[in-house]
């Protein structure tokens, strides 16, 4: 599980794809480095990989389609940043949302809006996703978790202050960008569960 608190900002160093695996490696901090094992899950654009393989700068992961085929890391390039977070530790602060690292969708950016040292973007979903979105709910993007703002239709609006934008990613994010996006897990059963109820009583 992770909070979707990024804690550092990486680099894709290594691309190689053998046997219908991708192998990613990404340069980090050593700070960040130092805590992490193989084996290890983190949270990488908001995808939970595990640790393959560690040196005293770097951290490594195996993709396979599945995980390719429904998040933008078939996009990645060398050079590429992403947010990384370590997994949460028992009795660790949870700073935003519980996440579990598994993307429901990519969505597209399909507005960004620069106001001042902030930036709002609009983000469109799959319609069988946007009973989910509610203003003031929840979403993980791109490994951050992030309060809604305006909800309309297939379209929701996130308001991105400085400190976000610093140490994210979501900073580079430019019209047709595509993010990874993770729904907010208690929304997704509540609602459920809610439909379920009402469709037995009809």
């Amino acid at each position: 599980m992770f909070s979707g608190i990024v804690q550092e900002k990486g680099s894709i160093s290594n691309l190689q794809k053998l046997n219908e695996v991708l192998s990613i490696e990404v340069s980090c901090s050593e700070n960040f480095v130092k805590d992490i094992s193989i084996g290890d899950s983190v949270s990488v654009d908001g995808v939970c990989l595990t640790v393959t393989a560690k040196s005293s700068d770097s951290i490594s992961f195996d993709a396979v389609n599945e995980t390719l085929n429904r998040t933008i890391i078939n996009h990645y390039i060398v050079g590429s940043l992403i947010n990384l977070e370590s997994a949460l530790k028992f009795g660790g602060s949870i700073g935003g949302h519980l996440m579990s690292g598994h993307i429901h969708q990519t969505a597209a950016i399909k507005e960004v809006l620069i106001i001042g040292d902030s930036k709002d973007l609009v983000i469109e979903v799959d319609p069988e996703w946007s009973k989910y979105i509610f203003e003031k709910g929840y979403v993980g993007i791109n490994g951050c978790s992030i309060t809604i703002g305006q909800v309309n239709e297939t379209r929701f609006k996130v308001h991105l202050i400085p400190e976000t934008l610093r140490s994210t990613n979501l900073d580079d994010l430019v019209f047709g960008d595509n993010i990874n996006l993770e729904l907010d897990q208690n929304t997704i059963a509540i609602t459920d569960t809610t439909e379920r109820i009402l469709r037995d009583k009809s």
